[in-house]
């Protein structure tokens, strides 16, 4: 998830002086926020900041992320034309992701993660023109026109392995693949107009030998086929029970994928309740999967208003509690 953010009066600060795109696109104002929370919580990996629209200015996709709405896309997706217009990655159009991630593994002594939104969530953007409730205009696209569906999500695909790339070559360390939007498909939706891509996208993925993360929103009914599309870590949000997701993904009977690692999956609100709650519902969670291939993450980003002490002693107790372990 995401460590810098509103929570942070450090980062308020900053914003006053620059939209959260004007912060991407200054290296070293990037890369001083992507160190606040490593300094101030002592996490173990930092996340490079920056959002995952990004990498569509690299391919002539025009967006601006309006506060409070999200990402804003000028000419939306409504024809086979408008997905022809989509050229391949051009690395030098956002050269300063590579500069700051360059600044950033000079400064950090914990590894750095870069990112990329995966492309059914990229491809929701681009044909509703901003967030949705229902995807109507996706699904529409998706089941009406398969054909040109295909040939966008194979375009998003391939840039988004060519930005993930790009990363690796500026220093990133590790890399994790943000589906915010795949949970309102079914499996079988998933099966045939997601699954292929993703395949494609995480096997190609290999050829760049850091681990890769698989984050996928609201899709406990998905595990499985996020498990099957690739990475070396799934993610969880809170809503799942992480005992339950390891015991689908690695002790089921007869399973034909390798052992994977897990990631999550505190409930961010949990940091609003008092101390020993915390603490407690922490430790059911560490308790209830092995410690090796577990990846102590919240279940979704921190909240605004979250109190920058809480994080910092969750932190804390983690560190302390899985030494005891």
């Amino acid at each position: 998830m995401r460590q810098a953010g509103r929570y942070q009066p450090e980062y308020r600060k900053i914003r006053e002086k620059y939209t959260l795109v004007e912060i991407c696109k200054h290296p070293e104002v990037c890369a001083e926020v992507t160190l606040l929370p490593v300094k101030q919580l002592k996490v173990d990996a930092a996340i490079i900041f920056s959002d995952i629209m990004v990498p569509l200015d690299a391919m002539g996709i025009s967006f601006e992320i309006k506060e409070n709405i999200g990402p804003v896309i000028k000419n939306p997706i409504k024809s086979r034309q408008d997905i022809d217009k989509i050229h391949t990655f051009d690395a030098e159009i956002i050269n300063y992701t590579g500069t700051a991630i360059s600044m950033l593994r000079k400064e950090l002594t914990v590894p750095l993660i870069g990112f990329c939104g995966a492309p059914f969530t990229l491809a929701s953007y681009l044909i509703e023109g901003g967030p949705s409730k229902n995807f109507i205009k996706t699904k529409t696209m998706m089941y009406s026109n398969p054909d040109d569906w295909h040939i966008l999500m194979k375009k998003l695909s391939d840039g988004m392995f060519s930005y993930l790339k790009y990363q690796v070559a500026a220093g990133a360390q590790a890399l994790q693949v943000f589906d915010s939007w795949i949970g309102n498909l079914t499996p079988d939706d998933y099966s045939t107009y997601i699954l292929p891509h993703m395949l494609r996208l995480f096997t190609e993925l290999k050829i760049l030998n850091v681990p890769v993360i698989h984050f996928g929103f609201n899709a406990s009914h998905l595990l499985e086929l996020l498990q099957e599309a690739g990475g070396d870590v799934i993610e969880i949000d809170w809503k799942t029970d992480i005992a339950q997701a390891n015991a689908r993904l690695n002790e089921g009977e007869g399973l034909q994928i390798p052992h994977i690692g897990l990631q999550g999956n505190l409930d961010p609100v949990i940091l609003f309740a008092p101390q020993n709650i915390i603490e407690q519902k922490t430790k059911n969670i560490l308790d209830s999967i092995p410690q090796k291939g577990h990846i102590f993450n919240l279940g979704h980003g921190i909240l605004p208003n979250t109190d920058v002490v809480k994080v910092k002693e969750l932190v804390e107790f983690v560190h302390q509690y899985r030494r005891k372990a």
